[in-house]
């Protein structure tokens, strides 16, 4: 190398940063900020002309873990493939052809326990060895919940029964039923809490925090990046203390103790993440704003500088009641009685008035029985009413599923139809159908996934309380990608992922067969993190309970004489026009179209919804679509 190109021993260090350019809280929120920088973050980031978010390769499958999914522990080693694979990966991988012959042979050790199902028991009969979470951290051990390892034994466990019912029979002995449901059921918010909400809602719709975070430009390392992120969060936690104090605001632009007010800002963000969870409806815009922004908080970056968590864990009625020791309240045999949904449909004003007397009275008589120093009757309502709301979800988003599982049986024999137009068989190319499925094969594929939906949105409040605990724990980073859709966080979910794992093996079991894939997105460019996931099963009932209310609606319309010759000279008869909705629906709402490309469309878990939506986008060309606007649909957005 000539001398002139040779670094001197000055040139070859690290650049010390001056005093008024070092990595506090001070200079990142001062005005002159632009040279500031992470000074841990890697060196070849901070170069790298595409920013530190581009792709990058995949690292290596971890030791003990399948080759195909890489979070579910190795159960069965493929002697022909020579790779492990879990259950699921291994029956979805060796279905048919030559892979179907491959040699195996059991796994053993500490991550088998999964494996362990009643056709391969132990041969000593001992218990299967603990061990098989998913760690991403040394340091994240204590961050796996035993809730959820008790979730997946029981769905592993043919001896336990499911209780699908989306609450117990009134007057029966209730159990441990509100017991295990409560421990993930949101408290209802109070008055006083929905004045926090609104402020939180309304410094969420005017931030631009991922518009400016979320972005890969030109010199947006990932060390300055980290100064915007720790700019734009100083900036909303300011401006949600001004407005809901002003003497305590101004006190926080001049001492910038952020710190101070950490129970503030933990409150203010849980109720906004509790509103979101019991109202999927609500915060459509604003919710995934709000966790990324905590997401952010949570890096150990961001954390160091503001020396505080903005999370807590969601306040649920199980929590509430158990800091007041009141957990018999959901053993009573009332609470049945007092959080039951009224009915309304084919019942007499008179009946309807004395459920809603006798929910009262049980009411009443609960918040008198377990009210106590500390813990008012309100609160007691408070909880009642949560588990009300509960049911409610359930009825809302998973009833629907029930009642298209009815429809399926009544209208359709499982093996043999009736004729041409009673036959759900679907050919690949033939009406944008990708999959090719005969009649009987077809009728399988639909009640499986309907039963899935239902299995999945009857647990939708556990899966999303560990979706944020994914998405929030500071030991499971994300990256940026471009996955097709734009720049999505993509982040590994384990918990989520294993839940889900056991609701599918809850479902397979429950059908006794299982047509097509059983591969779950969870991580990828499909479904990037925990949040999507949720965001795609939070719709299923927006797809469902429309074409439910025009179904139950036909024999309304059909009394109308004009409307009546209209179905008969178009479709025969109203119990016709029902069947060719029905047929149309569970031919083509389940062919595995729907995707940008031939390869994420098809018959994954996730591409059977993707399916649905894509029958929804073409019902205004089908010839029934007038009987949908006739019993008054306007649209799947939520709006019926």
């Amino acid at each position: 190398m000539p001398p002139g190109n040779t670094p001197s021993h000055d040139e070859s260090k690290p650049e010390e940063p001056t005093p008024g350019q070092a990595f506090s809280l001070e200079n990142i929120l001062s005005g002159d900020h632009e040279n500031i920088e992470h000074p841990t973050a890697a060196k070849e980031a901070l170069t790298s002309a595409g920013g530190w978010d581009e792709e990058i390769a995949y690292e290596t499958v971890a030791q003990g873990f399948c080759v195909e999914c890489e979070d579910q522990p190795a159960q069965v080693f493929c002697e022909t493939c020579s790779d492990n694979f879990c259950e699921v990966c291994f029956a979805a991988q060796h279905r048919k052809g030559t892979r179907k012959r491959h040699a195996t042979r059991p796994l053993s050790g500490p991550h088998d326990k999964k494996a362990k199902t009643e056709e391969a028991k132990p041969a000593n009969g001992e218990a299967p060895a603990n061990g098989d979470v998913m760690h991403v951290d040394e340091a994240a051990d204590e961050d796996s919940d035993e809730e959820l390892e008790q979730a997946v034994a029981e769905a592993s466990s043919a001896k336990i029964d499911v209780v699908l019912s989306s609450q117990p029979t009134p007057g029966s002995a209730v159990g441990e039923w509100f017991v295990e449901r409560a421990k993930f059921i949101p408290v209802r918010l109070t008055l006083e809490e929905r004045k926090y909400l609104r402020l939180l809602e309304a410094a969420l719709s005017v931030s631009e925090y991922t518009d400016k975070i979320d972005t890969i430009g030109f010199g947006l390392s990932k060390a300055k990046r980290i100064v915007h992120q720790i700019r734009e969060l100083c900036a909303i936690l300011s401006g949600l203390v001004l407005s809901a104090d002003y003497k305590q605001g101004q006190e926080l632009f001049q001492d910038r103790d952020f710190q101070s007010n950490e129970k503030f800002y933990q409150d203010i963000f849980e109720l906004g993440r509790r509103h979101k969870i019991m109202n999927p409806d609500k915060m459509r815009s604003t919710y995934g704003k709000l966790i990324y922004i905590l997401q952010d908080s949570q890096t150990p970056e961001v954390k160091d500088l503001l020396s505080f968590s903005c999370v807590k864990p969601i306040k649920t009625v199980y929590s509430v009641l158990e800091q007041h020791d009141a957990l018999d309240l959901l053993r009573d045999d009332l609470v049945s009685i007092a959080t039951k949904e009224i009915y309304s449909e084919g019942r007499s004003r008179r009946e309807i008035q004395k459920d809603i007397k006798n929910k009262e009275r049980a009411i009443e008589t609960l918040a008198g029985k377990y009210a106590r120093r500390g813990f008012s009757e309100e609160q007691v309502r408070q909880c009642l009413y949560s588990i009300g709301d509960n049911h409610a979800f359930l009825r809302t988003n998973r009833d629907p599923c029930e009642r298209m599982i009815a429809y399926l049986k009544q209208y359709f024999h499982p093996a043999h139809p009736q004729d041409s137009k009673s036959s759900l068989a679907i050919k690949n190319g033939k009406g944008g159908a990708r999959l090719t499925h005969d009649h009987s094969k077809q009728y399988a594929y639909v009640l499986q996934t309907l039963t899935l939906w239902r299995e999945i949105l009857h647990d939708m409040f556990h899966l999303w309380t560990l979706a944020e605990q994914d998405l929030l724990n500071e030991n499971v980073p994300y990256r940026l990608r471009d996955t097709g859709q734009g720049l999505n966080r993509v982040q590994a979910s384990p918990k989520t992922s294993r839940m889900m794992h056991a609701i599918l093996n809850r479902a397979q079991r429950s059908i006794g067969s299982w047509v097509g894939s059983s591969a779950i997105h969870m991580g990828d460019h499909n479904v990037p993190n925990a949040l999507m996931f949720i965001d795609k099963y939070s719709q299923v009932y927006r797809i469902l309970l429309p074409i439910c209310n025009t179904l139950a609606q036909i024999p309304r319309i059909a009394e109308n004489p004009a409307l009546r010759s209209y179905i008969d000279d178009d479709f025969g008869s109203p119990e016709g026009l029902t069947r060719e909705i029905l047929a149309d629906f569970f031919r083509h709402g389940f062919d595995g179209s729907g995707a940008g490309n031939y390869f994420d469309a098809g018959s994954c878990i996730d591409g059977r919804l993707t399916s649905a939506w894509n029958w929804c986008s073409t019902l205004e060309k089908k010839r029934f679509f007038p009987i949908f606007l006739l019993t008054g649909f306007i649209g799947f957005d939520g709006e019926w």
